[in-house]
């Protein structure tokens, strides 16, 4: 143990209540407990651990993840206790979980207020018909009035680093455009106001794509669409390369040829677009921590090695990997081995 002063304790992790930011390797049996204000990590005892690593495991893949590298993943549980999982990223068992609810209740949400505006409308169209109110062209055209009412509404409002305010109707966001950048680096988005169309370039880009998705994909997804979504991705590799790729190339085009029109998208790549921009998001601003905990990981590794050898006789080390039973879960190998995308 590095640190004299107390370093917290928890009520998430029953088998080990000590710490507010745990570190954990399943493939080799380590646990550290990080002080949250010098940041070392302090390796815990032998027989202290094993329980408290599965139990780790479990909770970390229940818990939201904000963000993974290739060999750290970061969680943050309710109660406030961060789990720090060293390891490949779980993506394809995390998005699938964490998008799934989210464009679920987006599906229902959007029936439900269908259903509802319909009833409310044909109600006030009905009892004005039969008070003599409205006519029979009045009626034939009760659709037209949702529509117009609809395409009214400002549903997303930006605001570039130049100043001022950009609201978007639903068909302003019908001319939302993505195509490489300048730079060959990301996308660009074109953003159409009216008959002004103007392109964005940068964090102006990400943070403008950003809002308007969620309003393209009000509708949501089932679970199939979800995973099909979460499947493009993985093909892709990570969110940042499947934002380079879904703009390039001369696809999703309106009928004069252009290309690069998100409503041209099918419906799982449009899915696809808004969980790598939000994955994006979060990985940016907390890839700071995400290398210092790297780091971090690499140094207290190279101790806990140490450590745990001194402790043991020899050969356990490969007892343990060969028979490590529940600690090695599925989907997770030990660092040295090959292993490709999650």
């Amino acid at each position: 143990m590095f640190c004299q002063k107390p370093l917290g304790a928890n009520e998430v992790i029953e088998s080990f209540p000590v710490g507010r930011r745990l570190a954990f390797d399943s493939a080799r049996g380590r646990l550290w407990v990080v002080c949250r204000k010098c940041e070392r990590w302090n390796l815990t005892p032998l027989e202290e651990r094993w329980e408290a690593v599965e139990d780790c495991e479990r909770i970390f893949r229940d818990t939201r993840i904000r963000v993974s590298t290739e060999n750290i993943g970061l969680a943050r549980h309710p109660e406030g206790l961060t789990l720090v999982r060293v390891g490949a990223p779980l993506r394809p068992e995390f998005a699938a979980w964490r998008y799934g609810d989210q464009f679920g209740r987006r599906q229902r949400r959007a029936v439900l207020y269908g259903a509802a505006g319909i009833a409310v409308f044909g109600g006030i169209v009905i009892g004005g018909a039969a008070a003599g109110i409205l006519s029979g062209a009045v009626l034939s055209q009760s659709g037209n009035f949702v529509n117009l009412w609809m395409n009214a509404r400002t549903l997303v409002k930006l605001r570039p680093e130049d100043g001022g305010v950009i609201k978007l109707k639903r068909q302003d966001l019908l001319g939302t455009r993505l195509r490489p950048s300048d730079d060959g680096e990301g996308f660009k988005v074109q953003i159409r106001k009216r008959r002004k169309k103007v392109w964005y370039e940068g964090a102006e880009a990400r943070r403008f794509a950003g809002a308007i998705l969620p309003k393209m994909n009000s509708m949501g997804g089932g679970k199939e669409m979800v995973q099909n979504a979460v499947g493009l991705i993985e093909t892709a590799g990570h969110p940042e390369e499947y934002l380079t790729a879904i703009a390039e190339g001369d696809r999703f085009n309106d009928m004069k040829g252009v290309p690069g029109y998100v409503n041209k998208m099918e419906k799982p790549q449009k899915l696809a677009l808004e969980m790598a921009l939000h994955e994006e998001q979060e990985r940016r601003a907390l890839e700071g921590e995400l290398w210092l905990l790297e780091r971090a990981w690499e140094e207290a590794e190279e101790i806990a090695e140490i450590s745990d050898n001194l402790l043991l006789p020899e050969g356990a080390e490969e007892f343990v990997r060969e028979h490590g039973g529940g600690l090695e879960l599925e989907g997770h190998r030990p660092a040295g081995k090959s292993q490709g995308m999650p």
